[in-house]
């Protein structure tokens, strides 16, 4: 079998409905971005498509491409990597491509055919499913008593459901054998964190204990009085700022959302003194690099003040995923819906792992800091955890 043989045996899957899934690994060229595509099957409005999932380093990106414009980015992947795992109805594939593009090819049949599942893409399997009443979702306006999405609440829904997938993502990292403490700074009116008590205390019935904590007096008692009404007792708001707060010693997750400026800082930096095993953390209106940035080989950039601004928020998150990352987390920036359809839309992902650093990881991040000439406020708040960091530039 040629290159060319299993470009036409996946356009044809894709088409004919027995493409379930495939994994791309293993590129070519080490200097690749993209590290692993990931492709699956998807019906948008009608017409099917093909996602690409393009996992990078610390960055997860998604394309959904029709299946007439197919051939083209399946002919570069087949070119640009050695590996693909392919799942189809009746048989799996597991394909090396060699330096000289010769073909190996394994196939395994399987004695009972599975079904490619396109109705699962039509509808949007929601953790929460429309139609169906939640209590916290009808005492927040975001449903009707009979369960209905209100039809200026629509964005929040899928907003509450994207926060639940990735709540859901965490389970593996939180304890199985003792009440997991969790965390919410700057919780505001707390759609998410109600979200977040209601998935794990109701939905998994784990042992958990949830504090929303933020500074606004009359939104936090609002919040305690429907929490009471709805019996979630393992659940309490308190007033509070983020640095001040010193209920606690030992953290198992910390969430951030929307806390502006440092004020994300001060809530990462907490979750690392206290070694949360997961930190989930969207950031907003990021001020503190925009007047330090100095970098004369980006004044072409610089020079306007939005794409400054942009630029800015963006090394602004990925210093604190690196930063993060040398603290002993495995550290990713994912999308994430955003409900005032601004484009804070990146969240902040990590996962304690305790892995030490690596020298030229470390040479890395002082690099990228130096040019930047950043002096980060989450570094100097883990100035002591971070010995190894060359602090002064």
């Amino acid at each position: 079998m040629s290159v060319d043989d299993v470009l036409e045996l996946l356009q044809k899957r894709m088409s004919d409905g027995s493409f379930i899934r495939a994994t791309i690994s293993q590129p070519r060229a080490k200097s690749s971005e993209v590290k692993r595509i990931k492709l699956k099957p998807l019906e948008l409005k009608g017409l099917f498509h093909i996602q690409f999932e393009y996992q990078k380093e610390r960055i997860l990106t998604h394309e959904n491409i029709p299946l007439d414009a197919i051939v083209s980015p399946l002919q570069q992947a087949l070119e640009q990597y050695k590996q693909f795992h392919i799942e189809l109805t009746n048989e799996t594939m597991q394909i090396q491509i060699s330096k000289k593009m010769k073909v190996s090819i394994k196939r395994i049949f399987l004695d009972t055919e599975k079904t490619a599942d396109y109705a699962h893409n039509r509808v949007k399997k929601y953790a929460l499913k429309e139609g169906v009443p939640y209590p916290f979702l009808i005492r927040l306006g975001v449903q009707t008593p009979d369960g209905k999405v209100k039809n200026q609440k629509h964005d929040k829904f899928r907003q509450i459901n994207r926060f639940v997938e990735l709540i859901d993502d965490t389970l593996s990292h939180l304890p199985k054998d003792r009440t997991i403490r969790i965390l919410d700074f700057g919780s505001g009116k707390s759609y998410l964190t109600f979200a977040l008590y209601h998935y794990l205390r109701i939905e998994k019935g784990l042992d958990i204990r949830v504090t929303g904590l933020d500074l606004k007096k009359e939104v936090i008692e609002e919040c305690q009085t429907i929490a009471n009404d709805l019996h979630y007792e393992q659940l309490e708001f308190l007033v509070g700022d983020i640095n001040d707060y010193t209920g606690d010693t030992a953290v198992d997750m910390v969430v951030t959302l929307h806390a502006c400026d440092t004020a994300t800082d001060m809530a990462l930096a907490k979750a690392v003194k206290w070694g949360a095993s997961v930190i989930l953390s969207v950031p907003c209106c990021q001020h503190e690099l925009f007047t330090q940035v100095h970098a004369p080989a980006l004044d072409i950039m610089l020079q306007h003040g939005l794409v400054k601004e942009r630029l800015a928020a963006l090394a602004t998150d990925s210093i604190r995923a690196e930063l993060l990352t040398l603290a002993g987390y495995e550290a990713q920036l994912v999308e994430f819906i955003d409900m005032e359809h601004t484009p804070k839309n990146i969240l902040i992902r990590a996962y304690r792992n305790d892995k030490k650093p690596s020298q030229a990881q470390i040479d890395r991040y002082v690099e990228f800091r130096t040019m930047l000439h950043a002096t980060p406020y989450l570094e100097k708040e883990l100035h002591a955890l971070l010995p190894f960091i060359q602090h002064e530039i």
